[in-house]
């Protein structure tokens, strides 16, 4: 779902996604790709780790200013 936005976005067709898979393919080599997929998925993965960390640090005050204003 989101690989066919991003190729909307990029207006890629099969043959231009082909050619960059064998450039690929020819720089890095078949041993090299996992690795750098793996790395990528790290990446990816710390990302997203730290917008969830912002995220709750920004929700933190709101959720002490609630339970202040309904005591129960």
């Amino acid at each position: 779902m989101i690989l066919n936005g991003v190729l909307a976005f990029f207006n890629l067709g099969t043959g231009e996604i082909i050619a960059i898979v064998v450039v690929i393919l020819l720089l890095f080599g078949g041993k090299k790709i996992p690795e750098l997929m793996r790395g990528l998925g790290k990446g990816v993965k710390s990302f997203k780790q730290g917008m969830n960390e912002v995220e709750d640090e920004l929700k933190k005050p709101l959720d002490e200013l609630d339970k202040k204003e309904d005591p129960k």
